[in-house]
């Protein structure tokens, strides 16, 4: 089983302190950080650009994977790869040419990340698993931080992992969403080892510490 690594997202820090809320959750045992670019097109809202994250960059060394809910993601590779992204995760849906979009991320030095909306068929995705890094299942509809997960979304995940298994392919599954220490036990057992969650660390009643230990240990529970 691979190891779980946690990833919060700063939709959810405070922007006022983003320098300390960085701090935290490095000090607090983070993987990676998960930032959000929204495009107010293929999603119904606009957040982080380049300025933010040559910020960020400057003051962690944690991985950053940048989820590009935008349309056409590649116009941008080079532009995100010199603020310091490590992972460049792309939607299927917002690509005219995904088998394109992916050979262009792959001649940059950034890991490739795909990722599919809840209502998108688990099969559309299947053909490309081998030629990425990542697969990112979203638990709620992009373009907004703090919805409640999708149950249903648990089945994907399977399907996801069993299809790995079948293929041999050994890629992260990560999940996005509405992650929280209540239903992470599930995710994990379904077969994912990335959880993004924003509120359910940054607004965790106990601190980001004990949220990102118990997201890492749920399973064990």
């Amino acid at each position: 089983m691979k190891k779980i690594r946690i990833s919060p997202s700063i939709l959810s820090a405070d922007f006022l302190n983003l320098y300390d809320s960085i701090k935290e959750i490095e000090n607090a045992g983070a993987d990676e950080i998960h930032y959000d670019v929204m495009d107010g097109m293929f999603v119904p809202n606009i957040t982080f650009g380049l300025p933010i994250l040559d910020s960020i960059r400057a003051i962690t060394n944690l991985k950053i994977d940048v989820h590009m809910m935008v349309e056409e993601p590649v116009r941008f590779i080079n532009e995100f790869e010199r603020s310091g992204a490590d992972i460049f995760t792309i939607h299927y849906e917002a690509c005219e040419n995904i088998e394109d979009s992916i050979k262009k991320i792959k001649n940059s030095r950034m890991e490739i990340g795909i990722s599919i909306k809840p209502n998108t068929n688990v099969k559309s995705i299947l053909p490309y698993l081998e030629s990425v890094d990542r697969i990112l299942i979203m638990t709620v509809e992009p373009g907004f931080g703090g919805q409640a997960f999708n149950e249903n979304m648990v089945s994907k995940i399977s399907t996801i992992k069993n299809y790995l298994i079948e293929k041999n392919i050994d890629i992260d599954i990560a999940v996005d969403g509405g992650i929280k220490v209540e239903n992470s036990k599930k995710v994990i057992d379904a077969g994912a080892n990335v959880l993004i969650s924003g509120t359910g660390i940054f607004q965790y009643d106990k601190g980001a510490k004990s949220a990102i230990s118990e997201l890492r240990n749920s399973d064990k529970q």
